[in-house]
């Protein structure tokens, strides 16, 4: 039995019917074709692929929140079909100026640029909305879009490769080389629009920001409601991530909520709630319930001993603290979240919530070794899907342009140790953790080792790493019985 050879690059065809015809209206499903003699319809060229891509489009003209979602997967090359990544940039393109993108607003957007005709024309753009019941599963259509596209880059590469081992040009080891970084090309995260800038165009800016801070009293970002810390860090900046690392029991989720209440409901060194200077925050949880959340902000709030909280049990004082504890939280923006468990899902949330509400200020997530990549691909080393989410939360606060603190846990590092410091080096599962934050906080109770301590009471704020600032060791008041930590001065 003779054994066909592979085949030359040259001898692959894809039939593109881009290439051959005029779209045909969205029906739902696309009419694919098979050309003659040695022919194959490429990834995303099927009939269910074409729909994929009708159903996306049609679902972005339908809401700005299939917009966002769909923004986050595809980019316009991604579409088999070119027509299909001319809508598609002409969508975002109304959404950047923050217009509406709907068939009408589109249809003129590509008639003004000379692009109508070639994608359709306008009863395609309006065959698109009406192809798709609703807009809730454009992220789902977009994804297989996205999977096409990746097939077909890799048949595209594989083809290349297939060309180079023919020619035998080279060293085998630079030939091995190439081809492995031609697959790995493929893969990584799509490429972005040119954006580089040269110093002429951004210093002036830069300056201004100086000049600005120098005349602005107070903390330039978002209030720690810790003073020496605010002292230290300037509060929480655009864009920054903050992991704040623990062991079990010594209260990350504790300092975060009074990170998370002293941006919506900030107080004055006395301790006093200033009136309409809060701001919105969001606080992602995968470890609490909304009710524990709560719970912890109301006795934050009320001083009330969280037991009594917990077991119900409250006299007529406790009750009283509680009622209006309740209506300055219940008046706080701060946006709970208990349902994201995975990265993708919480990067949609995010971009979600920051587009309903721009001035959003802070994001807290609770906790990162509790988040999971989403990969369909089962990651061997959860350090290396670690480092994935831990770069995404970090890129996730640039695009937002917000501070995201990051809590984290740390390993039994500082229990073998005499003293029970922990260190930076301690952060579970992955260095980048370290590597990717802005600051990174650690947290020590001496009484949680030794509760006869003369130091029962008190937990180091330790400043580990500080990207643009000084690193320090801070003390403050644990008032745990109150779910709070709080200055030494107001003890």
């Amino acid at each position: 039995m003779s054994v066909p050879s592979p085949m030359r690059p040259d001898e692959i065809v894809w039939t593109d019917e881009s290439d051959q015809e005029q779209l045909p209206p969205a029906s739902g499903r696309g009419k694919g074709r098979v050309g003659s003699g040695f022919e194959r319809v490429p990834p995303g060229g099927r009939p269910e692929d074409v729909f994929a891509a009708e159903a996306t489009l049609g679902g972005m003209l339908l809401s700005v929140e299939a917009v966002i979602e769909v923004s986050n997967t595809l980019s316009s090359d991604d579409y088999y079909r070119p027509a299909h990544g001319t809508i598609h940039r002409a969508i975002l393109d109304l959404h950047k100026l923050q217009q509406p993108a709907d068939p009408i607003t589109v249809g003129a957007e590509l008639a003004k640029r000379g692009e109508l005709n070639s994608v359709g024309g306008a009863s395609y753009l309006h065959a698109l909305v009406q192809s798709v019941p609703t807009a809730a599963n454009a992220a789902y259509y977009a994804e297989q879009v996205r999977e096409q596209a990746v097939l077909r880059r890799l048949v595209e590469a594989g083809t290349r490769i297939v060309g180079m081992g023919y020619a035998g040009e080279g060293e085998i080891d630079e030939i091995a080389a190439a081809a492995a970084a031609d697959i790995a090309s493929v893969v990584e995260t799509r490429g972005r629009e040119d954006d580089f800038v040269l110093p002429r165009d951004t210093v002036s800016g830069t300056l201004d920001a100086i000049e600005a801070a120098g005349n602005r009293e107070g903390i330039t970002g978002v209030p720690t409601g810790f003073t020496d810390l605010d002292n230290l860090t300037q509060g929480w900046q655009p864009g920054q991530v903050i992991i704040v690392a623990a062991r079990p029991g010594h209260g990350k989720s504790t300092i975060a909520m009074d990170f998370a209440r002293a941006c919506t409901m900030p107080r004055n060194a006395a301790g006093q709630l200033i009136e309409g200077a809060g701001r919105p925050a969001a606080f992602i949880t995968l470890e609490m319930g909304v009710d524990e959340l709560n719970m912890r902000a109301l006795s934050a709030e009320g001083l009330v001993a969280m037991h009594h909280l917990r077991s119900g049990i409250l006299d007529e004082q406790a009750w009283a603290k509680l009622a209006v504890a309740a209506q300055r939280y219940g008046q706080a923006e701060l946006y709970i979240n208990e349902s994201a468990r995975s990265l993708p899902e919480i990067q949609a949330k995010c971009r979600r919530l920051k587009h309903r509400v721009p001035n959003l200020a802070m994001i807290v997530i609770d906790y990162v070794q509790l988040i999971t990549s989403g990969s369909k691909r089962r990651q061997e080393v959860r350090e290396q899907e670690v480092s994935e989410i831990s770069r995404s939360i970090k890129l996730l606060a640039k695009e937002l342009f917000l501070p995201i603190v990051l809590l984290a846990q740390l390993n039994r590092g500082p229990e073998m140790r005499s003293d029970k410091m922990p260190a930076v080096s301690d952060l579970r599962e992955s260095g980048s953790l370290e590597q990717d934050a802005d600051i990174v906080i650690l947290l020590h109770r001496p009484d949680a080792y030794e509760p006869e301590s003369p130091r029962a009471g008190e937990v180091d704020v330790i400043v580990g790493k500080h990207r643009n600032g000084a690193t320090a060791t801070l003390t403050v008041a644990s008032q745990l019985h109150y779910s709070r930590f709080v200055d030494m001065a107001r003890m």
